[in-house]
């Protein structure tokens, strides 16, 4: 299998590539703004998609949107390319599917709360180690009474439940106080006015949907519309997070292919990291680790190496790093940081070509046969063959119009989940309340067999409405939350696993 081209020593005059079967070995894209790592991401993101290979990467500025049309085939790209040693550049499109969790700019994007378990949504609602003790409380007692916590709905239901019976739910799972769950609800307020709203309920994200391959072949590459989305970066990093560790839980161990099965892509990755307690940046390491296994090639973007902590960074073996500027202490130190993580090459003094290289250069060093890694090359980058700038609304349209997941996921659906089964209980309480003091046992008994009749139906259906059991029968790729059926288990970041599949 052809290696991806990804420019021309300058130093060396050689060809500097990425071998496929290594592509899963994970890398780091980085450099000062402006010097050309989008630029990169497109042509990595290019190389892999001819390869069939999908691709699955942010789109923070707006500019990778330009992956789904042809380039212009401008001459100083056709100079360039040749100059390369490209010898079959072409202006060309890549299969691409647009994504967006408010909507907008793409297919919705959406999970379960259930499915993003208690460990990163305790990140996105930024909680204190008290309080996410008692999001864990909260996320065992929905599991314990076969509570389905699908959207924002069901998670204020169970809050407000759990404000209820705080004394008898702190005596059997640990203490809840009336603070913690005040601080909970204020903060699911807050990301439901950001825009969390959006992003939990149903149809939920098949993974199978950003792990597409085209009718020709080529990878779809999957670009997530992120340009107002970073600008909330908890939500932003965490559903990246969610949607890696979701990778993890549920694809299967097939060890070293000819090349990857897909390419994740982390833009803007000090956000991954910022302010994360060191417990989930441990995980996050234990995933990057292990997940190379299951097929998936990891690449980190940022403006300095050391954005990546660096039990993290020893794992990223595919490496290009563009120019870095020193002009403060901090730049200086990532220049002297990123100059030792290479191979050195003795034509090159690394710390001075990296404040020194041209937009569009960089040092490349790659995994080669054996995974060893080749000396550090002074790098002309080749250029992509898409657009190098955003695409229109009517490109963007015309791309959407011929999606291959169609209008699956642009309507939301609203089953019936733990808010509608606690308003019911709610309301069969206040009838009751409400029922004449003075009635005969044999009209009590009537009643509590009435409202079991009604718990009955909700969870066994009648012939008008199907219940909870056939509901969830008939999405058994989704089960959540409840132990009905299957003992629950939740995987290393917290989402369900074992039983939901």
């Amino acid at each position: 299998m052809d290696p991806i081209l990804l420019g021309k020593g300058i130093t060396d005059d050689v060809a500097v590539t990425l071998l496929p079967k290594l592509g899963n070995r994970h890398g780091l894209v980085a450099g000062a703004t402006g010097t050309g790592k989008t630029v990169t991401l497109m042509t990595l993101a290019e190389g892999f998609s001819r390869l069939g290979v999908p691709v699955f990467l942010a789109d923070v500025k707006g500019d990778v949107s330009g992956l789904a049309v042809p380039g212009t085939g401008a001459e100083n790209l056709l100079a360039r390319a040749a100059e390369i040693g490209v010898t079959d550049y072409a202006p060309a499109a890549s299969p691409t599917i647009f994504w967006d969790l408010y909507g907008k700019l793409g297919h919705p994007v959406r999970t379960t709360v259930s499915e993003m378990g208690p460990t990163l949504l305790a990140r996105i609602l930024e909680l204190n180690d008290t309080q996410s003790g008692v999001l864990d409380i909260v996320f065992k007692l929905a599991d314990d009474r076969g509570l389905l916590l699908l959207d924002m709905d069901d998670l204020r239901a169970l809050l407000g439940l759990v404000a209820e019976e705080r004394k008898d739910i702190s005596t059997e799972y640990g203490l809840v106080s009336a603070q913690s769950i005040a601080a909970i609800q204020r903060s699911v307020l807050r990301l439901a006015q950001d825009g969390g709203e959006n992003f939990f309920g149903e149809p939920a994200l098949e993974l199978a949907d950003i792990m597409r391959v085209n009718h020709d072949g080529r990878g779809m590459i999957g670009i997530l519309a992120a340009d107002q989305l970073v600008l909330k970066p908890k939500l932003y990093s965490t559903f990246l997070l969610w949607l890696l560790s979701e990778l993890f839980e549920q694809l299967p161990e097939v060890g070293d292919l000819d090349k990857p099965k897909l390419v994740f892509i982390f833009d803007e990755a000090h956000l991954l990291f910022d302010d994360a307690p060191a417990s989930l940046v441990q995980r996050i390491e234990q995933v990057v680790r292990l997940i190379r296994s299951k097929g998936v090639g990891v690449y980190f973007c940022s403006q300095f190496p050391d954005d990546v902590p660096g039990n993290i960074l020893g794992q990223l073996g595919n490496r290009v790093q563009h120019a870095l500027r020193a002009f403060t202490p901090r730049d200086q130190k990532a220049v002297k940081t990123a100059a030792e993580t290479f191979v050195p090459n003795p034509k090159l003094d690394v710390a001075k070509v990296l404040s020194q290289l041209g937009t569009g250069e960089a040092l490349v060093s790659t995994l080669q046969d054996k995974g060893v890694p080749m000396p550090v090359q002074q790098t002309m980058i080749a250029p992509p063959r898409c657009r190098m700038g955003p695409i229109t609304e009517a490109e963007r349209a015309q791309v959407r119009a011929g999606s291959p997941v169609g209008s699956r996921y642009d309507t939301a659906i609203n089953r019936e989940s733990a808010a509608e089964l606690l308003a019911q209980r709610t309301q069969k309480t206040a009838e009751q309340a409400q029922a004449p003091a003075a009635r005969s046992r044999e009209q009590d008994e009537a009643q509590e067999g009435g409202f079991g009749q009604a718990i009955k139906d909700a969870i066994f259906g009648t012939k008008r409405r199907q219940g909870m059991i056939e509901t969830m029968a008939k999405q058994t790729t989704r089960t959540v939350g409840t132990k009905l059926g299957n003992q629950i288990v939740r995987g290393l970041l917290g989402g369900i696993f074992g039983g939901k599949r």
